[in-house]
């Protein structure tokens, strides 16, 4: 086996040389319909996470960390917001040096048609990766929260002799429909892959878990272009990786699975799949537990955004039912929480929460006002939103299906576009 090739970053940590020569194309022109109304106006990668963050950002912030700047973006749907958020926030690498982040909308680069699955994006845009002359290319997954150094498992591609190489993580079997989920050896070579079975297969020995794919895949520059070419030919190809290329490459290549476990404990490392409202809610309630799995205070590991200036939360008044207070909490910048009570919630930016108002296992998206007197519990309030004077939310159920969007498990969705029909109506 190949030593792994590593260097010490300014950080202290060890990125791999091998990211050096790798080119990162970043998928982030899907729909996320299954993310509701939180997708109305905005691509899923676009969508506000963790306080201050938007899903994008932990792809993007994993690529540079690892060492790779040399990145695609490729768009599609609703990409107004993520390009203003790429544009503001990551520009700042060096052109001279070879260094980029690009967006890339969908062109008609070949034929008359949009992108007809994620093989199809990437091919549309063989032309750009020939243009850097990669040796490596990563495809990810821009819609999934994680922190992974890439290097290692360019390394493991390299150390196998791997033709494709998939990042994969254990998920219970009954979760595994919403995923690619492989078969494979003891040493890791894949042997099956199905996109999103109705009766996924458990490990062999493990009853009960499933091995799915993350979306993420290493590819031989060279081979990845005639995969891709073959696949366009295909008339009956659905021109997605998960569906056609990789299956189609078992056979005749060498394909590997990379699990994404920690190198000590061999124990899964945190990945979360945020494309349901449910899903969403609680990754992001999650972080403001004492010790939540992923820690967004790691400075070995930053995630890098843009974000506006804002000045420090508030809290302001201290009467009996009137107290500005956080519990429990995570409150961003901007916030001010004047007489209201915070408790086991997620706050992002330049939030208002007036008197007498009570905010309990909320997710607050930024610049939303809640108005005094108001309940609101178990709920995800988009962004932009005004809460008006004494409205309950997550308190009566029957009344939340009326006017909002519930979720299997409960959890109230509410949007602008929803409180302004309510207002309507009532008027």
């Amino acid at each position: 086996m190949l030593p792994r090739q590593s260097i010490r970053s300014s950080s202290g940590r060890y990125v791999s040389r091998l990211t050096s020569g790798a080119l990162a194309v970043i998928m982030a022109g899907g729909r996320g319909e299954r993310l509701r109304d939180l997708t109305a106006n905005r691509c899923k990668p676009a969508t506000p996470f963790g306080g201050k963050f938007r899903i994008i950002d932990f792809v993007l912030s994993n690529c540079v960390n690892s060492g790779i700047r040399q990145i695609f973006v490729m768009t599609q749907y609703k990409g107004q917001s993520l390009i203003h958020h790429m544009q503001r926030g990551w520009n700042y690498l060096r052109g001279e040096f070879g260094e980029f982040i690009d967006v890339v909308p969908a062109q008609q680069q070949v034929g008359a048609h949009w992108y007809r699955g994620t093989a199809d994006c990437v091919y549309q845009n063989l032309e750009l990766i020939r243009t850097h002359r990669p040796k490596y290319v990563l495809v990810l997954a821009g819609d999934h929260i994680y922190k992974m150094d890439y290097g290692p498992m360019i390394a493991y591609h390299v150390e196998k002799g791997a033709d494709v190489t998939v990042g994969v993580v254990e998920v219970p079997v009954d979760k595994a429909r919403e995923f690619g989920v492989l078969s494979a050896t003891e040493w890791n070579r894949v042997t099956k892959f199905t996109e999103k079975p109705q009766q996924p297969e458990s490990i062999v020995g493990r009853p009960g878990v499933a091995l799915a794919s993350m979306g993420i895949y290493v590819f031989d520059a060279q081979l990845l272009e005639r995969l891709l070419v073959e696949d366009a030919a295909l008339a009956a190809s659905s021109h997605d990786f998960g569906k056609n290329v990789i299956p189609a490459a078992i056979d005749k290549l060498q394909v590997f699975a990379y699990p994404f476990t920690d190198v000590k404990t061999r124990a899964q490392n945190y990945w979360r799949d945020v494309g349901t409202v449910d899903a969403y809610y609680e990754a992001n309630i999650e972080l403001v537990h004492v010790a939540p799995e992923l820690n967004l205070y790691d400075e070995e590991w930053p995630i890098w955004t843009y974000q506006t200036h804002q000045p420090p939360a508030k809290f302001v008044l201290d009467e009996e039912g009137r107290r500005g207070m956080a519990i429990n909490s995570m409150v961003s910048g901007g916030c001010i929480i004047s007489g209201a009570r915070i408790d086991q919630s997620l706050l992002f930016s330049n939030v208002r929460v007036d008197e007498r108002s009570q905010v309990e296992r909320a997710v607050i998206l930024p610049n939303v006002r809640v108005h005094a007197g108001c309940t609101i519990r178990n709920a995800i309030v988009d962004e932009g939103c005004e809460v008006p004077t004494g409205t309950q939310i997550g308190v009566d159920p029957v009344a939340d299906a009326a006017r909002f969007h519930v979720t299997e498990r409960g959890i109230v969705l509410v949007t602008p576009d929803m409180l302004h029909r309510n207002t309507v109506v009532k008027t």
